[in-house]
């Protein structure tokens, strides 16, 4: 869409964050914080059960009291070995899906990563426990998993050799927490006709944020800044923008693929949906990554196939390339996905930069004449209002009519997320999506230095404040705003 992507540019700082910017997905605070005279409206509170870690089984660790803060009589402070861990013994009236809430301290700046363990089975692989600030300074983490009726097993053990946090508790949602979010109300989407619909066969519309790129500012995506963006900006959906090339996938597929299995849990924790963009960018031949695309697919379909939150991004921003390379190429992928996860809407981006051809010459009709071979399926259009105007708006309009879109990309700046915000042709924008209900996702949820950014430059260094408009920069603000609007998702 953009001849020249403003995040193929040099970052600055990009090389000395590098290992730095390692996610601290699972660490959230305790009780998360809202804004002065706010009463967040989303989340149903939970009934959640507790497990001290002292009362349970510890293979390897001891029970201390040493460090204030902890629940109960104390806590475990892990050996300094792999394979140490915590095991509790948790009964459940009834199958089905509950959120595990681990609380736990870690005094040092490195990541203690553990396996949690469920009835013998992986509930979430070598999940990072991010440094804490101090052994007295509490955070919990999140896994969303399936118990079953009657007695089951969880365990939390050390991968690494310096073992695992101090582990205070386990505390258990065993009633639904997302009742009234966004997931909790639609379900499982899918696409009817020309329209994202819920599970009642409503159309909707999502409104939400894209994540930056997570190999330059994973540090924006935490516990805190999730929980703002679910509870104070009252979201329905986020993306996250896992880049290929530039720093990202191809350089460690295994860490990638691992940061994204996180956030999943983290979004699906909140009721929020996740879109996993597979942010291929350069080069613009898709196939170019579709042994890659495969291998990534395949794991996020297997591992997450059985939610109804999650959707796939397949192709980012297409380029250089014919509509009928990129048809082949989502033709090839496609049933990849659909092999674990037959229900989920798949989102293909479009030529020149998901502009529907726009950018180098073509227009809509090149996909409502050939479109790809595939149910449940739509397609994807970018915009940056002060660089694309009434030809864009125009082209989404009639595509809008004819074929399934979704807008995963747009800013209010111009197409480098640079420059002077249009106000006045982004809301020309939402407008038509609104009436058309067609869901959007806006760029990006970080504080890089662009305007484009939401958050002002150091907001992820000093970890927020995240709700509220003090940390936000003006095309934050005007957008929150947006999103905050009620959404009125259609039940009956």
């Amino acid at each position: 869409m953009r001849p020249v992507p403003f995040w193929l540019r040099p970052f600055g700082s990009a090389g000395a964050l590098g290992a730095a910017l390692l996610l601290a997905l699972t660490a959230a605070p305790a009780v998360p914080t809202a804004p002065a005279g706010h009463t967040p409206a989303r989340l149903a509170p939970a009934a959640a059960a507790a497990y001290e870690a002292e009362d349970a089984t510890v293979s390897r660790g001891r029970v201390d009291a040493n460090h204030a803060g902890f629940t109960g009589s104390g806590f475990v402070n892990y050996d300094n070995s792999a394979g140490s861990y915590v095991q509790w013994t948790v009964d459940a009236a009834r199958a089905g899906r509950v959120t595990l809430k681990l609380r736990f301290a870690n005094g040092t700046p490195a990541d203690r990563p553990m396996d949690i363990i469920v009835n013998g089975a992986p509930a979430a692989d070598d999940r990072a426990f991010a440094g804490t600030g101090s052994w007295a300074s509490w955070s919990t983490a999140t896994v969303t998993t399936d118990l079953r009726a009657g007695t089951n097993i969880v365990r939390a053990t050390a991968t690494t050799a310096d073992g695992g946090p101090n582990v205070d508790h386990l505390a258990v949602d065993t009633a639904p927490t997302t009742g009234s979010t966004p997931v909790g109300v639609n379900g499982q989407l899918k696409v009817c006709g020309t329209r994202l619909c819920n599970r009642y066969g409503k159309s909707v519309q999502l409104r939400g944020m894209s994540t930056h790129g997570l190999q330059w500012y994973s540090q924006c995506v935490t516990g805190g800044s999730l929980d703002a963006l679910a509870t104070d900006w009252k979201a329905d959906v986020l993306r996250i923008s896992m880049y290929v090339q530039e720093g990202g996938y191809e350089t460690d597929p295994r860490g990638f693929t691992d940061k994204v299995h996180a956030i999943i849990e983290q979004a699906t924790a909140r009721g929020l949906y996740a879109i996993v963009d597979w942010h291929m960018l350069s080069p613009g031949d898709p196939h170019h990554n579709l042994s890659r695309a495969k291998t990534f697919f395949t794991e996020i379909a297997q591992r997450h196939g059985n939610r109804n939150n999650v959707l796939y991004e397949i192709a980012n921003e297409p380029n250089g390339v014919s509509w009928s390379r990129i048809k082949s190429y989502a033709e090839e992928l496609v049933p990849v996905i659909r092999r674990h996860d037959p229900n989920t809407p798949v989102l293909i981006g479009t030529r020149a930069w998901s502009s529907l051809g726009l950018s180098e010459g073509g227009d809509e009709s090149e996909v409502v004449n050939d479109p790809v071979d595939a149910p449940n399926i739509m397609y994807t259009f970018h915009f940056y209002a002060a660089s694309h105007r009434e030809e864009n708006l125009n082209a989404l309009s009639r595509a809008a009519d004819r074929i399934p879109m979704f807008v995963t990309e747009f800013g209010t700046q111009d197409y480098a997320g640079e420059g002077a915000d249009d106000f006045a042709m982004a809301q020309r924008y939402l407008d038509l999506m609104a009436a058309k209900k067609i869901s959007w996702v806006n760029w990006n949820f970080s504080d890089d230095h662009r305007s484009g950014a939401v958050f002002k430059p150091g907001t992820c260094a000093d970890n927020g404040p995240w709700a509220g408009t003090s940390s936000l920069k003006e095309a934050g603000v005007w957008i929150r705003e947006r999103i905050r609007t009620p959404d009125g998702f259609p039940t009956g």
